[in-house]
């Protein structure tokens, strides 16, 4: 069994044996750490999944071939640049950060996965990268100044909130989770807030374990949670340029039971993924939409995206404004495929909570008791079809002014 051994929040999580973190500013922005490395002591094993944007960027491009042969034992994340739509100089900008990073840390630079993640269009500045990640001197780890260096090995000695605190953009705090299983832990850190479906995210994500796993187990549960989390995670429709979701496995800790391993796996990303939606950039609620009786997983999790990306259904829970008739709109307009024909109102029913609003009767002592269950931190959309087996669950956010603010400002 996989149990949480961290609250929410990540604080006193530290790294599974043989990892270790580095977070300090480089002076990709203007103040506050902005460059992480997450590294394993000894060789490991890996998997990963990536963006399916068109116009993925440098650094995805390049860290999908060295993700190739599930060897890769380094993560480095630069924030508040993305490094996408750069051209070549942004490709030979992402090989030379990973060249980097294999150098500090003596292993081959294909190794190293490569993560970017901030404005798109624009050049990684490499000349502080450089300094930073080339330099002697004094180690500067979690200092305010783009001098500061990273000397070597008494430099790594940030732990996985500070880690996850680099990586942010628009966050409005850090994001880890952890879980045993058996004498082994997995720890992961993520970002994301905003431009979040429909797979993954503009969404890093990064898992370490210590457990020894088979290349082909570790990818097996990697792929099988992100399907049932990150997938099924949603803020605003837009899909990033960036997305990436690693597992790395040193095995310090010898092997567990596969099936532990993956509910452990599947634990922290799910975990991750409602930590991502209550965060959702102007987020004031978690809004989690259940469909169940569907024809097929594939149509639950349609016409839960369908609920779950209304900004009607998004607005009306912000507001609490009782108007479930836009959960009947949100499933209804779903007519372009075949098996969503037979969706009738006689065979659906809607419940906001533990309380159905269709088809029973809502009248103003019910709407009142809607109101009150619409208020609450957490809401839940549940829809059931009557056609099927079929269920699937996705997260989100509501949808407030904050997010028009954040967004109408982000380059400036």
């Amino acid at each position: 069994m996989a149990n949480n051994d961290a609250d929410g929040m990540g604080a006193g999580v530290e790294w599974p044996r043989g990892f270790r973190g580095y977070a300090g500013h480089a002076g990709v922005r203007q103040s506050g750490n902005d460059l992480s490395i997450i590294a394993s002591e000894r060789p490991a094993v890996s998997a990963a999944v990536f963006t399916r944007s068109r116009f993925a960027g440098p650094s995805v491009v390049l860290s999908r071939r060295h993700a190739a042969d599930q060897r890769m034992s380094a993560i480095v994340t630069v924030a508040s640049n993305a490094n996408v739509a750069t051209g070549a100089e942004g490709e030979r900008n992402a090989a030379e950060l990973a060249a980097l990073v294999g150098d500090l840390l003596e292993i081959p630079a294909e190794r190293v996965l490569v993560s970017s993640t901030g404005v798109i269009g624009r050049q990684l500045p490499m000349a502080p990268l450089r300094a930073h990640l080339g330099g002697g001197g004094a180690g500067g780890a979690h200092r305010d100044g783009p001098a500061a260096t990273v000397a070597g090995a008494e430099d790594f000695d940030a732990d996985p909130l500070a880690v996850a605190g680099a990586m942010m953009t628009t966050d409005t705090h850090a994001k880890v989770s952890s879980r045993t299983v058996g004498e082994a832990r997995v720890v992961g850190v993520a970002k994301g807030v905003g431009m979040i479906e429909p797979d993954m995210a503009t969404m890093l994500a990064y898992l370490v374990t210590d457990a020894e796993v088979g290349p082909i187990e570790l990818d097996n549960a990697l792929r099988s949670a992100v399907d049932r989390t990150f997938n099924c995670l949603s803020v605003d429709t837009d899909t990033s340029t960036s997305d990436t979701v690693a597992l790395l496995a040193n095995g310090a800790a010898g092997p567990v039971d596969a099936d532990a391993f993956a509910e452990a796996v599947h634990a922290v990303c799910l975990d991750l993924t409602e930590q991502l939606a209550r965060d959702g950039e102007g987020a004031t609620k978690l809004l989690r939409v259940v469909v169940q009786g569907a024809a097929s997983p594939a149509q639950a999790k349609r016409i839960a995206k369908s609920v779950l990306n209304s900004p009607l259904v998004k607005t009306a829970v912000h507001g609490a404004d009782p108007n479930w008739g836009r959960v009947v709109m949100a499933v209804g307009k779903n007519t372009e495929h075949e098996e969503d024909l037979a969706i009738t109102p006689e065979r659906t029913t809607v419940r906001f909570g533990a309380m159905e609003v269709y088809p029973t009767a809502t009248g103003e002592e019910e709407l009142a008791r809607l109101v009150e269950i619409m208020r609450q931190d957490e809401v839940e959309i549940g829809v059931t079809l009557g056609l099927g087996e079929g269920a699937a669950t996705v997260y989100g956010c509501d949808l407030s002014d904050g997010y028009v603010r954040i967004n109408a400002d982000y380059t400036t």
